[in-house]
């Protein structure tokens, strides 16, 4: 079962910033989650609409300009990061899923990717672009077919993992509340992964592992990839 760093190591060190990034990679995850927002000409790494949460500064997203957003602590004298940072941080290192909070223009982040396949050592595979807001995705997979997207939902559909299917997504992103073994079979009928957030506690993990989840997201991956290591030696 994959390991997903939720917001990088965001236990360990403020959520979506360098240093959760790099406490993640220190601690041999499989793959990074971080939440993405257009500002300006910029993508920057925040999950929230607002700042006031996970920074010193206050007011929305699309009210602020890129150099305010810049000047905010995010904690422990972080910054909030872009895109490209984060991925110069990684450099292949792992799997780096993009979910797609606030985006209003899809071709900054096509960019971005493009370029950094080129420059930074990630393979395609290393990228998966995920999101709530299914027609983005879609947008996306029109341009980049061959990109990998996953489709997120916090419920359960009456036809489980169908509109993942018809996404021709990778793979589908549950709730861990909604998530139960139809589901999961279901998905892997189609041919998708499961992948589930957010699970921070271990007899979770192990039911979920159970019903042959691929992944999951959790803020504590040190804990998790300790326990299952734990469990592939027992």
């Amino acid at each position: 079962m994959l390991i997903f760093a939720h917001r990088g190591a965001s236990k360990a060190a403020p959520e979506n910033t360098l240093l959760a990034i790099r406490k993640a990679l220190e601690m041999g995850v499989d793959a990074i989650e971080i939440d993405v927002h257009n500002i300006e000409d910029q993508v920057v790494v925040l999950h929230d609409r607002h700042v006031e949460r996970t920074t010193n500064g206050k007011g929305r997203i699309q009210d602020i300009s890129f150099a305010y957003l810049r000047t905010l602590d995010a904690g422990q004298g972080q910054r909030i990061p872009t895109l490209w940072e984060v991925m110069q941080c990684i450099a292949g290192k792992c799997t780096l899923n993009i979910e797609l909070k606030g985006i209003t223009d899809i071709e900054p982040i096509i960019a971005l990717v493009d370029t950094a396949l080129l420059e930074l050592g990630f393979s395609i595979d290393q990228f998966l672009l995920s999101s709530f807001d299914h027609h983005i995705l879609l947008a996306f997979k029109q341009r980049r077919p061959q990109w990998r997207i996953g489709a997120v939902s916090a419920s359960c559909p009456l036809k489980y993992a169908q509109f993942a299917q018809q996404l021709n997504a990778y793979s589908v992103h549950l709730d861990i509340h909604t998530t139960n073994q139809k589901f999961v079979d279901d998905a892997h009928a189609r041919q998708l992964q499961v992948y589930v957030y957010t699970v921070d506690d271990l007899a979770e993990m192990d039911e979920l592992q159970a019903m042959g989840v691929d992944g999951v997201f959790t803020n504590v991956p040190d804990i998790a990839i300790n326990h299952l290591r734990s469990k592939s030696r027992s």
